[in-house]
């Protein structure tokens, strides 16, 4: 095993651009369940990065017995430099380097079209800027086993450290449309015979009132200002969560969370 004392060493410098986004076709994942979850997902592991101490416990050790039947390339790195390389303030002392997953709406419409029990819904993130909040989206969209996620352009990167680790790994298995214009989102799922319906806390109707075993595209906005005026006018039907005590909105993770379970529980109704 490669070990490594320097921080300005070129495998190092090479993974810090990663990390910070500079490489198009690679992406940063760091900590051990997120790792489990890379190898789980059969991404393609370009390299691992561990630091000293790593190796000291029994999950460490048999993701590197996991690792190694791979022969993918693994780095040991001091305690001093590997911080300079972690995304977190207190990390685990794992890094991989791996491919960026094929993204795009041939993969959602695969999904749509599939013979499984997909929930027929691809959600619709426009100019989403809360990388947790997307990560954490992903991750209930993967756990109803929606069709696909669109995110649009100018939202955060669903392939950032902080996404990544707020989906769990559904970043890595979910279809996922990336950096789509949102006019041509709206134009493909009328192709698509999928109802858009938007999440408008000024809606009318209940999000209970909707028959979710008809495709959809459900759309949400910016968690400050929601969809635009023009975006509105746009889709087919809006839609509201009711809520008491004069709470004007939810975090966008749990909104996308009480209206895809009620859409699950239809499906599994009609299964």
């Amino acid at each position: 095993m490669l070990k490594i004392n320097s921080r300005d060493n070129q495998r190092l410098k090479q993974a810090r651009r990663v990390r910070a986004g500079e490489v198009e076709n690679l992406i940063f994942v760091e900590g051990l369940r997120l790792s489990e979850e890379a190898l789980r997902s059969d991404l393609i592991i370009e390299e691992v990065f561990i630091n000293e101490s790593f190796a000291q416990n029994e999950r460490g050790q048999q993701f590197l017995e996991n690792i190694s039947t791979k022969k993918i390339s693994t780095v040991d790195v001091s305690e001093n430099v590997f911080a300079s390389l972690a995304d977190t303030k207190n990390s685990q002392g794992i890094v991989l380097i791996a491919q960026k997953p094929e993204t795009g709406k041939d993969r959602i419409e695969a999904s749509l079209i599939s013979q499984k029990r997909n929930l027929p819904i691809v959600v619709v993130l426009h100019q989403i800027n809360n990388p947790s909040n997307l990560g954490a989206t992903l991750r209930t969209a993967e756990a109803v086993a929606a069709a696909g996620i669109v995110t649009t352009k100018y939202s955060t990167d669903v392939f950032s450290p902080k996404s990544l680790r707020g989906a769990m790994g559904a970043a890595f298995r979910l279809p996922l449309w990336t950096d789509a214009d949102f006019f041509e989102v709206l134009n493909w799922s009328r192709q698509m015979n999928l109802i858009s319906i938007a999440a408008d806390v000024r809606a009318k109707k209940s999000y209970l009132e909707i028959d979710w075993s008809v495709p959809h595209l459900l759309i949400f906005g910016s968690e400050a200002h929601g969809l635009s005026e023009s975006g509105l006018t746009e889709t087919e039907e809006n839609l509201k969560i009711p809520m008491e005590n004069r709470v004007e909105s939810l975090n966008l993770a749990v909104s996308c969370g009480v209206i895809l379970f009620e859409a699950k529980r239809q499906m599994n109704s009609k299964w």
